[in-house]
């Protein structure tokens, strides 16, 4: 016979609510001494019949496994309240950082000339003042730069003028060396030295001109 499933209600008839208790209730305490007998737990069951009486099994005593739960749950709230109080500080230190994100967005606005309509004689000169403040800053700093790239420069201007002088000293040295070197290598193929200029003097009217005088005939 196929055993249906139970339905999880209260069983209504009491002759059959006190059958399922006893076997159920005998079922959870087998459960119990079999779960501290295989995985060496410790184990404790507290039940209660409808009628009130006590049902109880522990695998080593009721009291000590008792007092290990209120310590454990004492230990567990004790962690627990620390958190919820972090939780509100950290709450309380986000609604004090909006509060100055809101002063520092409204002191912007000032600085940059905006919404200056609700702000008092004293307000607008203490705005003034942190104004000629920051533009003396700046300034102080831009002078600065450029004092730096100023030496900067100069120290590139430096080394640009020591290569120059080294380049211009070994160009130098390049140049005598081959005046030097030039009348030695000047010689024709006898050997002899080509340093004498040979020159011819020619005398008369260019070749073209006589030339062209010695083809007209002579008149009669």
């Amino acid at each position: 016979m196929v055993r249906g499933k139970t339905q999880m209600r209260r069983i209504e008839n009491a002759t059959s609510r006190q059958v399922t208790f006893s076997k159920r209730r005998n079922g959870l305490l087998k459960k119990a001494f079999e779960l501290s007998v295989l995985c060496d737990a410790e184990v404790a069951v507290i039940i209660f019949s409808p009628r009130g009486k006590l049902c109880e099994f522990a695998s080593s005593s009721m009291q000590e496994t008792i007092e290990r739960y209120l310590r454990h749950t004492k230990d567990t709230r004790n962690k627990q309240q620390p958190t919820e109080q972090n939780m509100q500080h950290l709450k309380h230190e986000a609604a004090n950082m909006v509060k100055k994100i809101e002063l520092l967005e409204v002191s912007k606005r000032k600085l940059l000339g905006e919404g200056l309509a609700s702000c008092t004689l004293e307000e607008l000169q203490q705005i003034e003042r942190q104004l000629e403040k920051s533009v003396s800053n700046i300034r102080a700093r831009k002078n600065q730069v450029f004092n730096e790239q100023i030496a900067q420069l100069k120290e590139k201007g430096k080394v640009l003028e020591a290569e120059n002088a080294r380049l211009a000293e070994k160009c130098g040295m390049e140049n005598w060396q081959g005046s030097k070197e030039q009348p030695e290598n000047l010689t024709n193929d006898d050997g002899a030295s080509t340093s004498d200029v040979e020159t011819e003097l020619f005398i008369g009217p260019p070749p073209e001109r006589r030339a062209r005088r010695l083809a007209i005939p002579p008149q009669n």
